[in-house]
Order: structure tokens, then C-alpha cells, then sequence
């Protein structure tokens, strides 16, 4: 986001007059379109994991297990993407026109675009099928009689929250991905053939219009939870009282009475009436 806001929004192209910022610039920028989705994909793992009707399935959604999986798919897109650190570099395209790119090898350039398309379409997909797992969970779930929750773990209101969010924030990435990802499989079929002034033009507008696009869910999480999510708000009211001096307690999460239905409302799913 910051490496768009300096170059699409104020035209500071620094990355084309120094090398190590051009390789720096293409390894932050892939290894952090990378990260965020597969984290992404993680909590929605951990959501599955937790509404589950198995009791030893619900105990692996821990904090131990997130940090393990985060650390370990953080480090593999690390090493991953360290060919960028080597291979990227200053280009000149036209006479004393030079830019931060790929490098000059088509095949090089090909396994990019190709990369980046199957990368986000299997993002999309894991995200989707995940999604529909979780609220075939939700949609099955029986929250346990009250003298029993003590022992085991059990979905809290949170939860479903948080499910929702995961939901809307998937098809958010999902949506807009599949923009970015089409015009990167555009160009590598394209790249090898003569193009007309109109042509750059429209190709140029239409990558710079995509990656606008692409940026969108990256800066769209705190609107997603704000809309979705009941204890997000009282945690941001809070947070503002705490700021402005006016501290108050917060309230705490409600449960469930004995023998009190509660619908619980997501995305393209019914109301789920969950019965103590």
C-alpha cells in the first residue's frame, strides 16, 4: 500500500534509480500479497477448527497452533520468493528509460505472471471451500448443556463474529484478486507481440486501474469488522473513551440462558437457531 501510494498516487518512482531498492521494493511487495492472504486462510482453518461438533477437533484452534502455522507459512513465502532478490533488476526499455522489472528473460518473466495467476486463483479457492465448511459446521452445531462448558470449549458469540468477518473478507479478496490476476495472464500471452502506442495506453491504464483494485482488500479489514462484528464496535468505543479520559467497563459477552434460542445470521446461510 505504501509502495502504491508514492508510485500511482505522486508519481516518486525512486525504485527505478537504485537497484537494491528495485529488488527490495518487488520482494516486499510479493512476499506481503503472499502473507496476508495464507494468514488469512489460517483463521479461516482455525474458525473450522473450532466449529466442530468433534470435542478433540475444537482443541486444536489454540494460540500455540496459530503462531506455529503463522511462523511456518511466513518462512516458507520468505524463502520462496528470494529468486526475486536475484533475478529483479533495472531495465532499460527505452532509450535512457529505465524501470525496476523482472528482468530480462521471457521465461523468467512468464513463470511470474503465471505464478502470481495460480497463486491467487488458489487463494480464492481455498478460501471458498473453507467457508462453505465452516457454516455447514455452524449450520450443525449444538452448543452444550451450561454445567458442561466449563470442560470443554464451546463457540462464543465472538466466534460467530469473527466467522462473518473471515466470510465477507474472502469474497472481498476473492473478487478483486481475480482482476489483477487475469491482466498478469494477459500480459505474459501478449508480451511477445508488437503493440501500437493505443495498445500500451489501454494496457497500461487497465494494469493500473487492476492494481487499485487489488490494493482495495488490504485496507478493507477494519470496515469489515466494524460492520460485522458487534464486538469489534464496543472494543473501538472503548478504546476511544480510553483516549478521551471517559474509561468504563467493558461489557461483558453474553450467554446464552437455559432453554433460550439464539439465531445466529450469516452471509448466504440461513439463520441458525441454536438451542440450549
Amino acid at each position: 500500500m505504501l509502495a502504491s501510494i508514492f508510485i500511482d498516487g505522486y508519481n516518486i518512482n525512486i525504485q527505478n534509480t537504485n537497484v537494491v531498492l528495485c529488488k527490495v521494493y518487488l520482494y516486499v511487495a510479493f512476499l506481503f500479497a503472499s502473507v496476508t492472504p495464507s494468514i488469512l486462510i489460517l483463521a479461516s482453518i482455525d474458525r473450522l477448527l473450532i466449529s466442530s461438533q468433534n470435542v478433540d477437533t475444537r482443541l486444536y484452534s489454540s494460540k500455540r497452533l496459530a503462531y506455529f502455522s503463522i511462523s511456518i507459512s511466513t518462512t516458507f513465502w520468505m524463502i520462496y520468493h528470494v529468486h526475486l532478490l536475484i533475478k529483479v533488476n533495472i531495465v532499460e526499455i527505452y532509450p535512457s528509460i529505465f524501470v525496476c522489472y523482472y528482468g530480462t528473460s521471457t521465461t523468467y518473466v512468464n513463470y511470474i505472471f503465471y505464478s502470481v495467476m495460480v497463486m491467487n486463483v488458489s487463494f480464492a479457492i481455498l478460501m471458498t471451500f473453507l467457508s462453505i465448511l465452516s457454516f455447514k459446521n455452524v449450520r450443525q452445531i449444538r452448543i452444550l448443556p451450561r454445567q458442561q462448558r466449563g470442560q470443554i470449549r464451546t463457540m462464543k458469540k465472538k466466534d460467530f463474529q469473527l466467522l462473518r468477518c473471515l466470510f465477507v473478507q474472502g469474497i472481498i479478496f476473492t473478487f478483486f484478486c481475480i482482476f489483477i490476476a487475469a491482466d498478469f495472464t494477459y500480459q505474459a500471452a501478449e508480451k511477445d507481440r508488437i503493440q501500437t502506442s493505443r495498445n500500451e495506453a489501454i494496457s497500461t491504464f487497465i494494469y493500473n486501474l487492476f492494481t487499485t483494485l487489488y490494493n482495495i482488500p488490504f485496507c478493507a479489514n477494519f470496515y469489515v469488522f466494524v460492520s460485522f462484528s458487534k464486538a469489534f464496535r464496543q472494543d473501538v468505543k472503548q478504546l476511544i473513551r480510553k483516549m478521551f479520559g471517559k474509561d468504563t467497563i467493558a461489557p461483558r459477552e453474553e450467554e446464552p440462558n437455559n432453554g433460550e434460542n439464539i439465531n445466529y445470521k450469516v452471509p448466504g446461510v440461513n439463520s441458525v437457531a441454536i438451542s440450549n
